[in-house]
C-alpha cells in the first residue's frame, strides 16, 4: 500500500506540475534569459494605422510563441531520448525569451495579446505530445519543419512591417535567427523527413491561427 500511494502521488505530482507549467506560460509573464533586442532602438514615431499594423503582427507572433512553448511542453514529454528532451527544453527557454519580448513590444504598441491563447496553448500541446508519441525522429521532424515554416512566417513580417518600426524589427530578427537555430539543431539530431500532406496541413493550420490571432 505505501508502494502505491507513493506512485500515485508522484504522478499527481507530475500532472500538478505540467498544469502548473502551462498556466503560468499562457498567463503570467515569462522572465527574459537575454537583453531585449530593441533595447537600443529608438521608438520611432508610428501612425495609428502603422501602430495598429504592428500590433496586430506582433500579437500574432506572440501568439505563435505561445504555440511553441506548448509543442515544446508536450514534445518533452513524450520524448524517449533523455538527451533530446534536454536539448527540447533548452530551446523552450530561448522561445520564453521570445514570449516575453512580444509581450513587452505588445504594451509599448498600447496592444493586447490574443484573447484566443489558451486555445493556441491547449492545442499545441496536444500536436506536441502527438508528435513524440510517434517517436523521436518523427518528433524532431515536426519540430524542424514547424521551425522552418515559422522562419517564412517571420520573413514575410520584416516585409509587412512598418518601415519605421526598428524596435518590432529588431526583434522579429533576432527570433528569426532563434528559430533557425532551432530547425537546424532537430535536423543534426536526426529529424525525419515529413510526408508532404503533413507539411501542408500544418501550413494550412498555421494561416487559420494567424488570421485570428491577428483580429482577436
Amino acid at each position: 500500500m505505501p508502494t502505491k500511494s507513493f506512485r500515485n502521488n508522484t504522478l499527481a505530482d507530475h500532472l500538478i506540475g505540467h498544469i502548473d507549467q502551462a498556466l503560468n506560460n499562457i498567463f503570467c509573464r515569462q522572465i527574459s534569459q537575454r537583453t531585449y533586442p530593441a533595447e537600443s532602438s529608438a521608438e520611432d514615431q508610428l501612425s495609428d494605422e502603422e501602430k495598429h499594423t504592428a500590433a496586430g503582427l506582433m500579437r500574432v507572433n506572440h501568439a505563435g510563441e505561445m504555440a511553441a512553448q506548448a509543442l515544446y511542453h508536450g514534445q518533452s514529454i513524450t520524448a524517449r531520448d533523455p538527451s533530446i528532451r534536454d536539448q527540447l527544453k533548452h530551446a523552450s527557454i530561448e522561445e520564453s525569451d521570445h514570449l516575453n519580448w512580444c509581450r513587452t513590444r505588445l504594451d509599448e504598441l498600447g496592444a493586447k495579446p490574443s484573447k484566443l491563447d489558451p486555445l493556441w496553448y491547449a492545442g499545441s500541446f496536444a500536436i506536441g505530445v502527438t508528435a513524440g508519441i510517434a517517436g523521436d525522429r518523427w518528433n524532431l521532424g515536426f519540430l524542424a519543419e514547424t521551425e522552418h515554416q515559422v522562419v517564412r512566417h517571420l520573413d514575410s513580417h520584416l516585409q509587412d512591417l512598418p518601415k519605421h518600426d526598428e524596435r518590432s524589427r529588431a526583434i522579429v530578427t533576432q527570433m528569426r535567427e532563434d528559430e533557425l537555430g532551432h530547425a537546424t539543431l532537430a535536423e543534426n539530431l536526426g529529424a525525419a523527413t515529413l510526408p508532404k500532406a503533413i507539411n501542408t496541413v500544418m501550413g494550412l493550420t498555421s494561416k487559420v491561427m494567424t488570421s485570428l490571432a491577428q483580429r482577436f
